[in-house]
Formats: structure tokens, C-alpha cells, sequence
């Protein structure tokens, strides 16, 4: 079972469940049912076979002790969750097809996002926007964990993701499809309010100490930053970047 993420977010089992129920291994339901997602958990769980248990009880198709290994991987008897396989990334190739010249929307690059939790909240708000994918650097980057379903609610479950070694070439390949590559940065000269939805772009995102890398930055066809309205902070955090910026372009 070590190749399975222990999902805790209801939203996020939920996505799962409804995007490849062959992949939910075992459900266990929390005690306290407070929220209405678990209720849809157990009915879609039921449509789908899915084994599921209540936290330290009974199995909800009537066998005892059934999700105690479940829950013993969950850290313990009375923990909730659910034991997923992680989805499987697609290939560059394949995030890029299909567009031409009448194809508008967003797709975004991550030049080696390091927090899980950052990598989360931006699949969150790339599933909210209706991105197309995200390419993402495989080396010095936070990989696609646990975590990241949980903080994601579900995010994760409706964008492609496609991890690269080489983002240079990860560009070439968007630009013969078609992709204007736009850049982040705090130094940009234009503001975000002069860029216009009006071609397919591939939003840049950086690292969250040091930004975009010199090369990433010499690689976009356009620059950006989001310039501050207030006298104290002068920077935002990656995610809360990103979201503003996804909002804009969509």
C-alpha cells in the first residue's frame, strides 16, 4: 500500500471518486458527520463499490473490522480518510493538442514551486479558472503529495499536469502549438491590467523566494507584475499571485 495517498480532505475524496472510482481503494468515514459532502461520499462510494467504514466501527456494508488496516495506515483507528492512488500525469505533447489560432484560455508553468501548500492552493484556484494544464519542473519543485490533494479540494482531480525536466523545451513545444508565454515578476515593467485575454497564454509562475530564473524569464514572450496599491508589502505570496492573475486573464 505504499504507493497510496492518504487523502483527509472530503472535497478532494469526492473529486476522486468521481473522476476514477477504480483508483478509491477503501473509504473511512469520520464519526461525526457534520458535513454534507460525506453523505455524498457514501452514495457515489455505494454506485461505485467502493469499500467504505466508519472511523473505529463497522463497515458500511455490514462486515466488522473490515477498514481497520485503513485506518491504521491513517495514522489511527479513529482517523478519516481515504486511501487513493495518486493520478497519473500526461505528457507535454498531449496537455498542447488541438489548438489553433481560434483557441482561447490559460495554461501555467511552475518554475520550481518548493511548498506543498503553495502547489495546492494553485491547483485549487487552476481548476476554479478552467485552466487547460499545468506544466511543472520535476527537479527542486514540490512533487504532486498528499498534501497537495488535500489543499487542492478536488483541483487536482479536473487540470492535467505534466512534469518536465527541461521547461525551455516544455516552451518550445508550447510555442509551436501556439502559446504566448507571459512571465511574472515583480521588476516587469507592464502591468497586469495592459495584458489582454485575447491569444491562448502560458502563465509563469516562480520560485517563492527567487521568482522566475534568468533563462525561464529570457524564454517569455511577455513580462508582468501585479503592482502593490498599498505603502507596506510589495510582494504577494505564489499562489495568491497566481489566482489574480488567473482571474484577469479568464
Amino acid at each position: 500500500m505504499s504507493d497510496l495517498f492518504t487523502v483527509k480532505n472530503p472535497h478532494s475524496i469526492l473529486a476522486a471518486l468521481k473522476a476514477r472510482p477504480r483508483d478509491v481503494m477503501e473509504i473511512v468515514l469520520p464519526r461525526d458527520k457534520s458535513d454534507d459532502v460525506w453523505d455524498q461520499i457514501i452514495a457515489v462510494a455505494g454506485r461505485a463499490r467502493v469499500k467504505t467504514g466508519e472511523a473505529g466501527g463497522r463497515d458500511q456494508r455490514g462486515g466488522r473490522g473490515d477498514s481497520k488496516p485503513a485506518a491504521k495506515l491513517l495514522g489511527r483507528e479513529s482517523a478519516h480518510g481515504a486511501l487513493i492512488k495518486p493520478k497519473q500525469p500526461t505528457s507535454i505533447e498531449k496537455m498542447f493538442e488541438g489548438i489553433d489560432q481560434n483557441t482561447r484560455g490559460v495554461w501555467l508553468a511552475l518554475d520550481t514551486v518548493q511548498d506543498p501548500q503553495n502547489l495546492g492552493a494553485i491547483f485549487r484556484s487552476a481548476s476554479f479558472f478552467d485552466i487547460k494544464g499545468i506544466v511543472m519542473t520535476s527537479e527542486r519543485s514540490a512533487p504532486v503529495t498528499a498534501t497537495v490533494y488535500d489543499i487542492s479540494s478536488g483541483g487536482v482531480e479536473t487540470v492535467p499536469f505534466a512534469p518536465v525536466i527541461n521547461l525551455q523545451r516544455a516552451f518550445e513545444k508550447a510555442k509551436e502549438a501556439g502559446l504566448w508565454i507571459l512571465g511574472t515578476s515583480e521588476h516587469a515593467k507592464d502591468p497586469l491590467r495592459e495584458i489582454k485575454s485575447d491569444r491562448p497564454w502560458l502563465l509563469v509562475m516562480g520560485n517563492e523566494e527567487n521568482g522566475l530564473r534568468r533563462l525561464t524569464l529570457e524564454a517569455c514572450d511577455v513580462t508582468c507584475g501585479i503592482p502593490p496599491v498599498g505603502n507596506g508589502v510589495t510582494s504577494l505570496n505564489v499562489s495568491v499571485a497566481t489566482g489574480i492573475l488567473l482571474a484577469h486573464l479568464t
